[in-house]
């Protein structure tokens, strides 16, 4: 642990997804923060592909991970897609990062999608430093939904609680049925 979780939600159903042969698995972590504890996990693992969409760590915690080197060790290298924005980032500007996570996601041949959604990156977030609006969440999850694979998605952060709910549901309007 060395963020805000105790428990690897998406890294345990990465996991259990593959031992009921639902795989390829990819994660995609669009948290404000870097989701350095899935990193760890499958940075020398040629099973999952995982990438993560995050605050640069230049400015944000956890600062030690989530740079653009981190592709992955050994048999894992090229498995890990660090995406680092700038403070302020608003849905428009996010979107090109976004495009490119799911082209590799996609290009990877992921079969099932884990997807690590935190509302965080609203603007009204007070631990976070970026300008999404409620608007984005629905335009973000259709891009999301548009590749086609079977997705995931698990709860992990975001703290103004006021917007919370509006906001996921938000997100999860953008995805069909």
């Amino acid at each position: 642990m060395g963020g805000y979780c105790y428990i690897n939600n998406a890294a345990v159903t990465a996991r259990h997804a593959q031992s009921l042969g639902l795989g390829p698995v990819a994660v995609l972590d669009i948290d404000y923060h870097h989701g350095n504890g899935t990193q760890d996990i499958f940075y020398a693992d040629p099973s999952v592909f995982f990438c993560s969409i995050h605050a640069d760590p230049a400015t944000d915690y956890p600062f030690y991970w989530g740079w653009e080197d981190e592709r992955g060790l050994g048999e894992g290298e090229g498995t890990t897609l660090n995406l680092p924005l700038p403070r302020g980032t608003d849905g428009m500007a996010y979107r090109p990062a976004l495009e490119r996570a799911l082209d590799a996601i996609t290009a990877w041949g992921a079969g099932l999608l884990i997807l690590s959604f935190g509302d965080a990156p609203h603007r009204s977030d007070p631990l976070c430093a970026s300008a999404r609006e409620r608007e984005d969440y629905v335009v973000l999850a259709g891009m999301i939904a548009a590749i086609g694979i079977p997705t995931l998605v698990v709860m992990e952060g975001g703290y103004a609680v006021g917007d919370l709910g509006r906001n996921v549901a938000s997100f999860l309007s953008g995805f069909p049925g």
